[in-house]
């Protein structure tokens, strides 16, 4: 999937992952991708809560080895 911009959240923790692509999202024009790489678990329920609250819409999400993937696009 095309993607914009990247962010690297490996080894953040609750709620770090999410306060950074909020930041990083803010950045960005509406209807980019932002691509995040994030290692906490967590996460996965946390991006869709994110996702919904905001508006932001999670295009895709997967896991890769030992890494969640998550394709967000800017409303």
């Amino acid at each position: 999937m095309e993607f914009h911009k990247e962010l690297d959240a490996r080894g953040l923790n609750c709620p770090l992952p999410i306060l950074k692509t909020k930041k990083a999202l803010a950045e960005m024009k509406s209807g980019e991708v932002l691509r995040v790489v994030a290692t906490d678990p967590g996460s996965v329920r946390d991006f869709q809560a994110f996702s919904r609250q905001t508006g932001n819409l999670l295009l895709d999400k997967f896991e890769e080895e030992k890494d969640f993937i998550f394709y967000m696009k800017r409303k």
